[in-house]
């Protein structure tokens, strides 16, 4: 069992990276509706599970994601039976359970990958799965704004189109965004969308300019031998 676990740890950044991929790109595989609708939620979940693996040697912040993992699973099942204004209870409830648990577990691979004192493979998974966590983070935020203030962003195709439509276009506008590419097909109109994109696009940058810097200085170090000129 220890040494189930053991591996299933060492691999940790593997599948939490997985998972994120699985989110992302899984339309490009199966049909649209089937990913939005039934497909996604379950991969949300799977990638909680994922974190949780990621954070287990923490026990107080395991058992946190553990509440978080629960309280998804009631969220998810929401879905599924109830009356329409409870589902969208849920579905808030949804939204904040991943804002907070994509906010704690960028942050801890952000400092297991900090801390770690060789590059290898493990890490420099980890180092993407960070990055990509991040798009993830500006999604949930840039949701939570135009959830709160209809209207926020510009371009989103609102209008005729279901809401798994408008996520998805808030998903690719956190990517595009953080990736400094800026198409402009969509764009912030308020003041708080506005400085939700800035903060997005800057931390973005820092992560590549530091976080990916460090890694790159102790992978150097590693290949000759901690050895400087």
């Amino acid at each position: 069992m220890n040494k189930c676990y053991q591996w299933a740890y060492d691999s940790r950044f593997e599948f939490f990276l997985t998972t994120q991929m699985a989110i992302l790109f899984g339309s490009l595989i199966v049909p649209l509706d089937f990913h939005q609708q039934v497909l996604q939620p379950l991969l949300f979940i799977f990638n909680m599970i994922a974190g949780i693996l990621l954070i287990s040697k923490n026990r107080l912040l395991a058992a946190f994601f553990l509440l978080l993992f629960v309280l998804s699973l009631v969220a998810f099942g929401s879905s599924f039976v109830g009356r329409t204004e409870t589902i969208d209870h849920f579905q808030y409830l949804r939204l904040v359970v991943f804002f907070v648990f994509y906010g704690c577990v960028t942050v801890n691979i952000i400092r297991q990958v900090w801390q770690s004192q060789e590059v290898n493979k493990n890490v420099i998974f980890g180092l993407m799965s960070g990055y990509v966590s991040l798009g993830l983070l500006g999604f949930f935020l840039f949701l939570s704004i135009q959830i709160v203030q209809p209207g926020s962003f510009n371009g989103l195709m609102i209008d005729g189109v279901n809401d798994g439509t408008m996520m998805d276009s808030l998903l690719y506008y956190s990517y595009i965004t953080l990736l400094t590419i800026g198409y402009g097909e969509i764009f912030p109109m308020t003041p708080v969308a506005q400085k939700a994109a800035i903060l997005v696009g800057l931390i973005g940058q820092f992560y590549l300019v530091i976080i990916t810097a460090v890694v790159v200085e102790k992978y150097i170090q590693t290949r000759t031998g901690g050895k400087k000129e």
